[in-house]
């Protein structure tokens, strides 16, 4: 995972600040260690491109489009993600940091070991992608949606899953004594996993 002692980020290779891409198309291009400040990516349609230890500061992704693309080890800093959507992407190990989340749409592909601890997280959709040993202690899932998502291992502390959508996905790292599941939607089985976790002895009769 990238690591961020003291706020740190693997060492920039080089550093753009105020780069335009908005509106642009992306595919297939290929970066590694490049700091971004004040990146301008809205509406920006991506397709296959690689972010290698990059770090963005304050970039805009509203509205944009990720297909198929990586960020892997990459830092995410006061960064806004309004209305992004990111299909079949991978980004592992990646930490984001005091960013925004209103209405971001995920779906597929691999977002193990990433770093969400206390973001805010309500409006999101989380759909059909692993998400294992990642860190969200202290966020706020309310009325979000994460189906059919694999959270083994994950650290889940102290999270608000009120009126959450959690049908499908792995509920065994969720402690339901520090978090909030009032109102969240489960399937039987779920609510069984979670009953168990509780120390309850969970029989057909």
């Amino acid at each position: 995972m990238t690591d961020t002692t003291n706020g740190g980020a693997p060492d920039a290779e080089r550093t753009a600040t105020g780069t335009d891409w908005y509106g642009r198309e992306i595919s297939g291009e290929t970066h590694h260690r490049v700091c971004f400040n004040d990146l301008n990516a809205v509406e920006l349609d991506n397709v296959g491109t690689v972010f290698t230890e990059c770090t963005f500061r304050g970039a805009r992704f509203n509205a944009s489009t990720h297909t198929d693309a990586a960020f892997l080890n990459c830092k995410f800093i006061g960064c806004n993600f309004f209305d992004t959507t990111f299909s079949g992407c991978k980004l592992a190990g990646s930490l984001f940091e005091r960013c925004t989340f209103d209405i971001m749409r995920v779906s597929g592909g691999n977002w193990d070991l990433v770093a969400m601890r206390g973001a805010d997280l309500r409006t999101t959709t989380f759909a059909d992608l692993r998400m294992r040993e990642a860190d969200f202690d202290g966020a706020n899932f309310r009325e979000s949606s994460l189906r059919n998502v694999d959270l083994l291992g994950s650290s889940m502390r102290g999270v608000n899953f009120i009126d959450c959508d959690l049908r499908g996905s792995e509920l065994g790292s969720i402690d339901p004594r520090s978090s909030e599941l009032r109102g969240a939607v489960v399937t039987p089985e779920q609510a069984v996993v979670i009953a168990q976790t509780l120390g309850l002895d969970v029989r057909a009769e």
